[in-house]
């Protein structure tokens, strides 16, 4: 899947280059400065995380925003007619998310809460480290405001199933996991995401459970 994205992303930028090298040749007389010319920030990303990202629902729903900015800039739609759908849009992609999760989960999947021995790790306007070299580890809660936060279970003791619960809001919030363990992620993200980069063991008799909310921030997992 990320050869996939590296693909995508390298065609897009290759016809991007061959476009800015035709104009400077005069073949072509292409304008990328149209009225939203910035929307394609949010377009292009959202597009492409469509087919290769794990949250495909916040991606349709930013894809949506980007198109919706977009009509706006070339006064295609009303900018208070748009306003008018956004809430409801929002509300109506994470109903569906929710009831086609719910639908598509099968009853042997095993669902888990956070412990309440669990850590925690608030950064706002500010960072956070946290290491568990040589410690049990039983799932931590971590928060990124306007901030970062590192938390490094690479030598970390787990013993049995546990939940990392992360939530960026205009932040970033980095995970290292151990290697020999099975990692299984949910990810929520609108103007935000989650890069999943683990060295997962499937057969491993614990499994770490990553439950990701990324609005206008990032959670990398390592």
């Amino acid at each position: 899947m990320r050869n996939i994205n590296k693909i995508i992303w390298g065609v897009i930028l290759l016809a991007v280059g061959v476009i800015f090298a035709l104009n400077a040749l005069g073949v072509t007389n292409i304008d990328f400065w149209f009225p939203g010319w910035w929307t394609l920030f949010i377009i292009i990303p959202c597009g492409v995380g469509i087919f290769t990202g794990r949250d495909r629902w916040g991606n349709v729903f930013g894809l949506l925003v980007g198109v919706s900015l977009l009509l706006w800039q070339l006064d295609i739609v009303d900018l208070s007619f748009l306003w008018k759908l956004i809430v409801p849009a929002i509300i109506i992609v994470i109903a569906l998310k929710m009831i086609i999760r719910g639908l598509g989960q099968k009853d042997s999947e095993k669902v888990i809460d956070i412990s309440i021995n669990a850590s925690s790790g608030t950064a706002i306007f500010g960072g956070k480290e946290m290491n568990f070299d040589g410690q049990v580890f039983e799932g931590c809660e971590l928060t990124a405001i306007f901030g970062g936060v590192e938390c490094d279970l690479s030598r970390a003791i787990i013993e049995k199933d546990c939940v990392i619960k992360a939530t960026s809001i205009f932040g970033g919030i980095d995970v290292m996991m151990p290697d020999g363990v099975n990692v299984k992620v949910n990810s929520t993200n609108i103007f935000g995401g989650t890069d999943d980069e683990c060295n997962r063991n499937p057969n491993s008799s614990v499994t770490v459970y990553v439950e990701a909310v990324s609005i206008f921030g990032g959670v990398d997992l390592r």
